[in-house]
């Protein structure tokens, strides 16, 4: 596992082969074998920033359901995380 700051409120987690952006504390997208991905629920207009900077654009990446995001980290979809 390896956790790297990406910026303000942005963080990376590197896990069993798949990257997970971590908005503040709460997973929402990344990049796996199937590639990029974005979680379907809307949280606010920053992460949805987040989400954009780190996949390079609006409509790069899957949508998947948050549940989806949760069980990469494995959870059962809490959404505040205390990784950091």
């Amino acid at each position: 596992m390896n956790i790297k700051p990406l910026a303000s409120n942005m963080t990376e987690l590197n896990i069993n082969g798949v990257s997970i952006l971590f908005s503040y504390q709460t997973p929402v997208a990344g990049w796996d074998d199937g590639g990029a991905f974005r979680t379907k629920e809307w949280y606010s207009q920053t992460t949805t920033r987040h989400i954009n900077k780190y996949l390079g654009g609006k409509a790069i990446g899957r949508e998947v359901e948050q549940n989806f995001i949760d069980q990469l980290v494995g959870e059962n979809s809490p959404k505040q995380y205390n990784y950091f």
